[in-house]
């Protein structure tokens, strides 16, 4: 389930709407497995969506949203490469403070999280100030540079506020993560390439013994598992930089080489809190706006249409009313039924599709074991075939508006020879619902009158 399949959809229901009975055939041949609505209508679009001009829709916004987002997504990694570097910047006169980058890798990404986490409350809201100061949603503004025909496209899909806003939150998760990224490669980066000393110093009156406990707290997810990535009281206190001047403090210098094991706490800190914390949440967004998606699929105009079309029947053959045997001034064809069973070994269908049988046997509430296209495009061959195949009791059904053909009769007195039983049934166009009018049920009933088949009955 993707953007793609929604705007597939949209298309569809937009530029071709096959008829009730093609809706309720298909509905038909995926009836036997439990589908949800929302898989029907997946299924229906993968059957119809070759019959959408190309290129299609959702390639070409699908073309230009990637592009955005791929631009978008190199931005914000060089952006997070370009800061660590910037806040690990080391010149050999005094050490790099590391509250700056904690504060880059625990502050800011449980800040931006928490705001994250309301604004997904929101979500369903038209006009939201959380979700709009996101990065992602300046993607509205540089969606103003691209062709006016596909801005003009996009404003007319429907895309309620809802899916828009968990488009924008979805894609904010996944910037923020790539900019952790670059924090954590210009980290490795610079600790392998530079002889980095590293130190903490505030002017808030901290001791080293409450600096650990912090930290302590900080390392709560890994401490236990890798004591060696947490820094030590001793550490810590080697570690204090008081700005005094221009000089260092001498037991500083003295352990100048101890200085560099903050890189492990900072690269941890930095996986944990600004990488794990904010993967996880980039998939919980995912499951969000699959769930957007999914409601939208459901409120598009014409979704609710097309699942009654493949769920329902297209009539009921139940009726209020008694029904009546035509009546006729002529004489009447003496082998006549007017209910048909609840099931036949074989359903036959002169000139019409498998699918239109499959529809009708529904229609009439009818079960079949084997249904079969006869006459029509199909050989002699094919339909000798046919013949050959079918046994025990057989609905057949035939246009009632058409007169009976010598190559439909000389298949009947064939089949006959096959069958124990043959009950031809006349039926009108759909418009008509199925219903064949007296004046064809007549011309029907003349002509097996002739043809003197003792194993054809009438439906009427």
């Amino acid at each position: 389930m993707n953007l793609k399949n929604y705007i597939d959809f949209y298309a569809l229901l937009q530029s071709h709407k096959p008829s009730r009975e093609e809706n309720r055939a298909f509905g038909l041949e995926i009836e036997d497995v439990n589908y949800s609505p929302f898989k029907q209508i997946l299924l229906w679009v993968q059957k119809y969506e070759g019959r959408l001009k190309k290129p299609l829709l959702s390639q070409q916004i699908g073309s230009y949203l990637y592009g955005l987002t791929l631009t978008l997504a190199i931005l914000a990694f060089l952006l997070g490469l370009f800061s660590g570097m910037g806040l690990l910047s080391y010149s050999g006169h005094e050490p790099v403070n590391v509250i700056y980058f904690l504060a880059m890798v625990v502050l800011l990404p449980l800040l931006t999280m928490i705001l994250t986490f309301f604004s997904m409350l929101k979500a369903g809201s038209s006009h939201s100030f959380l979700v709009h100061i996101s990065p992602a949603f300046w993607m509205e503004r540089v969606l103003q540079l691209l062709p006016k025909k596909v801005q003009h496209t996009l404003k007319e899909l429907p895309l309620t506020p809802q899916l828009t806003n968990w488009m924008l939150i979805k894609r904010s998760q996944l910037l923020a993560l790539l900019f952790s990224l670059g924090l954590l490669v210009s980290l490795l980066g610079m600790v392998t390439t530079k002889d980095i000393a590293f130190a903490w110093s505030t002017t808030l009156q901290v001791s080293p013994q409450e600096f650990h406990s912090y930290l302590l707290s900080i390392a709560f997810a890994w401490r236990d598992l890798f004591p060696w990535a947490v820094p030590s009281l001793e550490l810590i206190e080697q570690s204090q930089y008081f700005r005094l001047g221009e000089n260092l403090d001498m037991s500083m210098i003295q352990n100048a080489s101890k200085l560099g094991e903050w890189w492990k706490f900072l690269a941890f800190t930095t996986l944990f809190y600004a990488i794990f914390l904010r993967f996880t949440l980039w998939l919980f967004t995912q499951w969000g706006f699959r769930y957007a998606l999914l409601k939208s699929f459901l409120s598009l105009e014409g979704s609710t249409t097309l699942l009654r079309e493949m769920n329902e029947p297209i009539i009921s053959t139940a009726s209020p009313k008694e029904e009546q045997l035509f009546t006729s001034h002529e004489k009447q064809y003496g082998m006549q039924i007017a209910k048909l069973n609840s099931s036949y070994d074989v359903t036959l269908g002169w000139a019409m599709s498998s699918s239109e049988l499959t529809v009708l046997n529904d229609t009439m509430q009818v079960t079949s074991k084997d249904v079969f296209e006869v006459g029509g495009a199909n050989s002699l061959s094919e339909d000798s075939a046919i013949i050959a195949k079918s046994q025990g009791n057989v609905l057949f059904y035939v246009k009632s508006w058409e007169p009976p053909t010598m190559d439909f009769v000389d298949f009947l007195e064939e089949l006959v020879i096959q069958v124990e039983h043959v009950t031809l049934t006349p039926r009108g166009t759909s418009n008509e619902k199925y219903i064949a009018t007296q004046k064809e049920l007549e011309m029907w009933g003349r002509k097996l009158e002739t043809l003197h088949l003792k194993k054809v009955w009438l439906k009427i």
